[in-house]
């Protein structure tokens, strides 16, 4: 299916303390095409708080979105702002998050109860910025969750001229279960997101939720504009190294998980002589060699030494050493 540029068709979902800066660069090792997207970051935080903090990223992070999280239309016009004079490309709000902290604030998926506010933020959003601004939402909400419900809130935020929306194929239950149990419970329905793009072929609409493999993606994307990947991509990140060949169809050789690892001994170099904690660097790549020889000895040694105060880089080597021991004892 063709898209707007196709700038949707993979992406790599806003994960709650996972899909930091550190994490993003690890992603970008393996494919150049997806589009990365922030932790969510709330209004308050970004107003009150350490931008820098929040904001910073690598260049080589883009394509790269701010998610934000907060209902208030000017506080939201201000940090798009932000979001777009740091040289973000996107700025994303979020809709779909379930957690009983942000539901207090009047974030997240409570906001799908509210679609003329969240028209009015987005409106008032793209006022303040020309980079795209879009919109991450669940299937609905409670007992607030006919097909049609997620009809008008779509249809009345897309009257703002805002043409991408990522759906998260399950409902949220705002009391009751936790943002960990939102993620699993609920079940997925794919076929409402499909009928939202039937029903709305102008609009490019993402689907999220349950995606384990390039495969199933590919088959979505039949039928949707594009796919967005959370859990699976951090607990196995090697499926990413095919994301640009299968999906995207760039003729390139598939980089090795060594060859990315060797980058990222360089980029965590570089990062400790600034000052940055090797653990919270190495806590994104535990998943490197998922299903290779020495993979849970890999694990363990930057799992139990990378968080040290004085760890470095020679905690990297130890553990590669682990995976190259067990891959030559396997050939023997």
């Amino acid at each position: 299916m063709s898209t707007p540029n196709n700038s949707h068709r993979f992406c790599l979902a806003p994960m709650m303390d996972w899909s930091d800066t550190h994490c993003r660069y690890f992603w970008r090792l393996l494919t150049q095409k997806a589009v990365l997207y922030s932790e969510m970051v709330t209004t308050g935080a970004l107003i009150h708080g350490d931008r820098k903090r929040f904001l910073d990223f690598n260049t080589c992070e883009h394509p790269l979105a701010l998610q934000l999280g907060g209902s208030n239309p000017k506080d939201l016009a201000l940090c798009a702002r932000m979001a777009e004079d740091w040289g973000y490309d996107e700025v994303n709000l979020n809709c779909g998050c379930p957690s009983d902290r942000v539901q207090n604030n009047m974030i997240g998926a409570c906001l799908m109860a509210e679609p003329e506010l969240v028209a009015e933020c987005i409106a008032s959003m793209q006022n303040a910025v020309s980079i795209p601004v879009t919109v991450k939402h669940r299937i609905g909400i409670d007992h607030q969750d006919d097909y049609q419900d997620m009809a008008k809130f779509v249809s009345t935020v897309a009257a703002t001229g805002c043409k991408t929306f990522i759906v998260h194929a399950r409902k949220a239950w705002l009391k009751g279960l936790s943002p960990k149990e939102n993620r699993e419970v609920p079940p997925l329905d794919y076929d409402k997101v499909i009928q939202l793009k039937n029903e709305f072929p102008q609009l490019e609409i993402i689907i999220n939720g349950g995606i384990t493999n390039l495969d199933q993606s590919e088959h979505l994307l039949k039928n949707l504009d594009g796919v967005m990947v959370g859990r699976e991509a951090y607990s196995n990140p090697y499926m990413l190294a095919e994301v640009d060949q299968q999906l995207f169809s760039i003729d390139k050789p598939t980089v090795s998980r060594e060859t990315v690892f060797e980058q990222f001994i360089e980029y965590c170099e570089e990062n400790i002589a600034r000052g940055i904690k090797l653990s919270h660097m190495t806590r994104h790549i535990l998943g490197l060699f998922q299903g290779q020889p020495g993979a849970r000895s890999f694990r363990r040694i930057l799992s139990e030494k990378g968080p040290r105060p004085d760890a470095g880089i020679e905690v990297l080597k130890e553990a590669f050493d682990s995976i190259t021991n067990s891959q030559s004892t396997a050939s023997d």
